[in-house]
């Protein structure tokens, strides 16, 4: 993931290509690229909050760890 980017932002972006395609405001062709580009951008969002998840995961194990050694 590119350095600047941003999880709000990108469902924010989400969001907008789903209201237009729902509002009728795109022709057929622009649908189907809108569609892939929200795809993406949703795989994104996935894989950022695997990544925190992850993130998570390890601090609370590290957590349990400091508590069992007391």
């Amino acid at each position: 993931m590119k350095k600047n980017w941003n999880y709000e932002a990108k469902v924010a972006e989400i969001e907008t290509i789903i209201s237009r395609i729902e509002a009728g405001d795109l022709q057929l062709e622009e649908v189907f690229e809108q569609f892939g580009n929200a795809v993406k951008s949703l795989r994104e969002c996935e894989s950022f909050l695997q990544q925190r998840q992850q993130q998570v995961d390890l601090m609370i194990e590290t957590l349990q760890d400091d508590d069992s050694e007391q």
